[in-house]
């Protein structure tokens, strides 16, 4: 079995910046390709960012792409969010995940973090 464990979120105001982690347990031997969603209130849970497992492959949603960096210390059994230039509507709690079949499809993953929430005021 493998566990998530996400941190680092928090109230930042529009423009700031958090950095989040996710720390992996577990089969630490075995490095699962990993990503990150979000679910706003009200809303369902979308895909963010994906990296593989020796991070030379990262895919962003066209939301965030050119505000949010995500990459990984295997040495450490984290992958990380780097989330600049934060606006109101990335307000949501953010979850990792481990170990996909479809790297966009979040049904297709085995592993999942409870969640960090991250609120931007304006």
């Amino acid at each position: 079995q493998v566990q998530l464990v996400e941190s680092g979120g928090g109230l930042v105001q529009a423009g700031g910046s958090l950095r989040l982690s996710c720390a992996t347990s577990g089969r630490t031997g075995t490095i699962y390709p990993m990503g990150w969603f979000r679910q706003a209130p009200g809303k369902e849970r979308e895909f963010v960012a994906f990296i593989n497992w020796d991070g030379g492959n990262k895919q962003y949603a066209d939301s965030v792409k050119g505000r949010f960096t995500i990459s990984r210390d295997n040495a450490k059994n984290t992958v990380y969010l780097q989330m600049n230039s934060l606006k109101p509507e990335d307000t949501a709690a953010y979850y990792c995940a481990a170990r996909p079949k479809l790297r966009f499809d979040q049904t297709t993953y085995s592993y999942w973090g409870q969640g960090t929430q991250v609120t931007v005021s304006s």
